[in-house]
């Protein structure tokens, strides 16, 4: 068979848009492909959810890419090893409690589950602002492409609308922000404070929750909304706030699918 342009770019061109299309009314909508977002449109996905996850840069992963200063491996702990195990990925224990794993493999691993379980992932999208509509809840996001304002470029964008939001844009906490700065007094983001992995770890957990009606934070972007401790190259508690965040946005989707 021979090969014909045109019918690459309308395989290509076709295709997208209707992936893009069935991602405008969504259950739950991620902003930010790190590993706690991962986790949770996997968690989100398998739970029967309509997902979609909206990531700015080229690739997914985040920081996990790097490991710790460019040595790709990471650190996860026996609370968090179950995570390696359901998503088969290669670990040895360092000492007790602590298992380390390569970092390449790691995000590979988790996205390819997330994908298998029906999350839609686009990348090079950035959200440039949320809607708030009925009950001053987040009920969508303007997206633009990437390189729009990477040019400087004055294009308008597009909107998307979800029933829950899962902000998951790593230090900087980039939805919440938006919030904030957009309806006074709503939200205040604290912003992270220096490293402590022991306690960045466990203030995580509690800070994962719905911070604003249909916005939830997960991964660092928690700790930094609350001002919790950076962690550094651990993931236990990225992917074990990944999949608390699954089940507080399920929880919300559920309200608002039963009208209470």
């Amino acid at each position: 068979m021979e090969i014909d342009e045109i019918s690459i770019t309308r395989a290509i061109v076709t295709e997208f848009t209707k992936s893009f299309l069935d991602c405008t009314d969504v259950d739950c909508a991620l902003v930010g492909a790190g590993p706690a977002n991962l986790v949770a449109a996997y968690t989100l996905a398998k739970a029967g959810a309509d997902v979609a996850v909206f990531e700015r840069n080229l690739s997914v992963g985040g920081g996990m890419w790097g490991g710790g200063m460019m040595f790709p491996r990471i650190v996860v702990q026996e609370e968090a090893r179950r995570f390696l195990d359901e998503f088969e990925i290669k670990y040895a224990e360092c000492e007790p409690g602590l298992y380390v794993a390569d970092s390449i493999e790691s995000v590979c691993r988790i996205a390819a589950a997330a994908i298998g379980a029906g999350a839609k992932v686009f990348n090079l999208m950035s959200v440039e602002d949320v809607m708030i509509r009925e009950g001053n809840r987040v009920s969508g996001l303007v997206l633009n492409w990437t390189a729009v304002a990477a040019a400087r470029l004055h294009v308008d964008p597009l909107t998307i609308r979800a029933k829950v939001v899962i902000d998951g844009t790593g230090h900087d906490a980039e939805v919440c922000k938006i919030v904030s700065e957009k309806i006074p007094d709503a939200l205040h983001v604290h912003g992270e404070r220096p490293m402590w992995a022991a306690r960045g770890e466990s203030a995580l957990l509690d800070f994962t929750n719905e911070v604003y009606p249909g916005l939830v934070v997960s991964g660092m972007a928690a700790n930094a909304a609350y001002g919790g401790p950076r962690m550094g190259p651990i993931f236990g508690g990225m992917m074990l706030s990944g999949e608390m965040a699954a089940k507080v946005a399920i929880e919300v989707i559920d309200s608002i699918d039963s009208g209470a």
